[in-house]
């Protein structure tokens, strides 16, 4: 298969050229899937999908055009190739569209130190629907949950190969397996839900699926009789399963289209300190079984560690070749793509810097505020960073979870909230984006 996918991908390049590209580079993905559901314990849906999409970019100048397509018959290829030069043609100029040059392309990498695709044969559909029914027992059999919302497990295995008229040519594979679970807790008005959610490259490093089940009927179990918490400024204590999303806001704000569109609450930041003094904040792109672990980006460029923050200050953007140029900078390798539209910037695997509590120590300190677990909506200005959020938790008195709450939301500014965040040290090493606990001071709860 990953032959064929390098050959497609040079045959659009040689088609393109053919119709009159002066440049192009194309991606040919393969991929295929294996899901299962139930509803309760009783199987509700079962999907197997496999297929081939290709896309190819062509400049002509500094006008450029992407086209894709399903279909990879020779006819369909250079019918396509014409099209994307037709299109090209008639394009407005873009002055910061191109390859990147030769010499910096990525020229070798170590997919067996990334180790990202198992080499594990396709799991039965059978096998999926056992984990997908142990996960719905597991959740059934906590206190008060009424009925199992759905319950899941699936398999995919997606391959790639990028190439390109600079002489880049390179792909790879990955491969991930899932459990997940989704639990209702209560009757009638006063029902709860919540979920559990697990993934890995490798099914060896999958927990059980009764585990994730387990978890999902517990989350539920425990918002049971859920009412509003008091409107007032309170220390707000992000659960690590959400935490992520704060850091996420931050990531998204030194995206380098943001910065280059002028759109970002952050775009005056840079050499600042963003965080408090002693968090870094890290892309690693190349570690070993990451979910987002990639050997070069989509342009083609290598991809190394990189310290998106630095001791708390802003060291740099996130950037592509495009938005590279337009900022007068050098690309981070950081360009992602499919095969209908051309590159832009985007990250993979993050790690935030531990704190040295554990994330219980952190609700004992704050004494009165919120555990947030769940977070619901979101309304957060990319200019000024104002942010306003839905969210589902528990209310803490003294140190100690008084009672589960909902129906309220949690406002600030970004800028203020994130150089005040205390960290625990409860990261879990196998997610893409490793962010523990975050303890955030002096946020506005409009609840009761």
């Amino acid at each position: 298969m990953t032959d064929m996918l390098e050959t497609l991908a040079h045959a659009l390049i040689d088609a393109a050229r053919k119709a009159g590209a002066e440049a192009a580079d194309a991606l040919a993905v393969s991929g295929e899937s294996l899901s299962v559901e139930l509803h309760n314990t009783a199987l509700d849906q079962a999907e197997r999908a496999e297929g081939i999409d290709i896309g190819l970019r062509v400049l002509i100048g500094r006008r450029q055009a992407c086209v894709s397509a399903s279909d990879a018959r020779p006819e369909t290829i250079a019918a396509l190739a014409e099209r994307a030069v037709a299109m090209a043609r008639e394009a407005p100029e873009d002055p910061w569209a191109g390859l990147a040059e030769p010499d910096q392309l990525a020229r070798e990498w170590d997919l067996a130190a990334l180790d990202i695709d198992d080499p594990a044969p396709a799991p039965e559909p059978g096998l999926l629907e056992a984990r997908a029914a142990e996960a719905a027992r597991a959740a059934l059999a906590e206190r008060g949950i009424s009925q199992v919302e759905s319950a899941g497990a699936g398999w995919s295995r997606t391959r790639l190969h990028l190439a390109a008229t600079n002489g880049f040519s390179g792909g790879y594979a990955r491969s991930a397996h899932s459990v997940h679970c989704s639990a209702i807790a209560g009757e009638g008005t006063g029902m709860q839900r919540d979920f559990a959610y697990e993934m890995r490259c490798h099914g060896a490093d999958m927990p059980p699926a009764e585990e994730v089940g387990r978890r999902a009927g517990q989350r539920a179990s425990a918002l049971i009789g859920a009412g509003r918490p008091p409107t007032g400024s309170f220390p707000v204590l992000y659960d690590e399963r959400v935490a992520s999303g704060l850091i996420g806001h931050l990531v998204n704000a030194v995206n380098g289209a943001a910065i280059a569109r002028g759109s970002s609450w952050l775009i005056d930041a840079l050499g600042e300190r963003v965080l408090p003094a002693g968090l870094d904040l890290v892309e690693e792109p190349l570690r070993p079984r990451g979910t987002r672990s990639r050997p070069f980006d989509g342009e083609g460029l290598p991809t190394a560690r990189r310290e998106i923050l630095r001791d708390g200050v802003l060291t740099g953007w996130t950037l592509d070749l495009a938005t590279a140029r337009k900022l007068g900078m050098q690309s981070t390798g950081n360009a992602a793509r499919g095969t209908g539209a051309p590159p832009s910037p985007s990250v993979g695997n993050l790690r935030l810097s531990p704190g040295e509590r554990s994330p219980e120590a952190l609700r004992r300190e704050m004494g009165t505020g919120l555990l947030v677990t769940s977070m619901i909506g979101s309304t957060v200005n990319p200019t000024t960073g104002d942010y306003s959020r839905g969210a589902v938790g528990f209310w803490v008195e003294n140190g100690e979870i008084a009672r589960p709450v909902n129906e309220f939301t949690i406002a600030g500014n970004l800028r203020d909230m994130l150089k005040r965040v205390i960290p625990a040290n409860d990261g879990r090493e196998y997610r893409s984006r490793i962010v523990p606990s975050l303890l955030v001071e002096g946020l506005t709860i409009a609840g009761a």
